[in-house]
């Protein structure tokens, strides 16, 4: 059975994972929010104003009341600069799963961040909220994001075929998860 506990500070090895707080309105401009490219990848728009920004964090630091909601920022410890973001942001009490999704920083890419910050986020949601499945899934073109969620070890499950429409063209969606007994299997 799933138990609530909200979102608390995780410590990996380079990473930080922590509420937001209006005191990364800057870094994360400076690092994600703001780059059309990384939000477009995303699913999100551009974030490109303080205002903009701010109005971001009111909307995750104000959920932060719930007991059911997950939102960390990706803090790089050798510079405490928000450097992404990562979610459960589909919670199933019912069912006892939820979704991850994230989000890092163009100069940040391709150094394992996305990935250590999944597989921590991963572990609490098995050893705190007792989980029964994670998931995540991505778009089929982003080779990236599939490569981070190989390297957590989460299961190929299968497409959903033109999922997304992106312009001028659709784009499949691909999940992936792993189960309770997967996770402890392999700890």
């Amino acid at each position: 059975m799933m138990i609530n506990v909200g979102t608390n500070t995780i410590e990996t090895e380079r990473l930080i994972l922590r509420r937001f707080e209006y005191e990364d309105n800057a870094s994360m401009r400076r690092n994600w929010v703001a780059d059309a490219e990384v939000q477009w990848g995303y699913g999100e728009p551009a974030y490109v104003t303080e205002e903009e920004a701010r109005e971001l964090l009111d909307k995750y630091i104000s959920s932060y009341e719930k007991e059911n909601y997950y939102r960390w920022a990706v803090i790089d410890k050798d510079t405490n600069e928000c450097i992404g973001q990562i979610a459960y942001y589909l919670v199933d009490s019912k069912n006892n799963y939820a979704e991850i999704e994230y989000c890092i920083g163009s100069a940040f890419q391709g150094k394992g961040y996305a990935t250590e910050a999944a597989k921590a986020v991963i572990s609490y949601g098995f050893e705190k909220i007792c989980l029964n499945r994670v998931q995540i899934c991505c778009r089929t073109v982003n080779e990236a994001s599939r490569k981070v969620i190989e390297k957590c070890g989460l299961i190929y499950e299968g497409t959903l075929r033109d999922f997304f429409w992106r312009v001028d063209h659709y784009e499949g969606r691909m999940y992936y998860s792993i189960l309770r007994d997967e996770y402890y299997s392999k700890v």
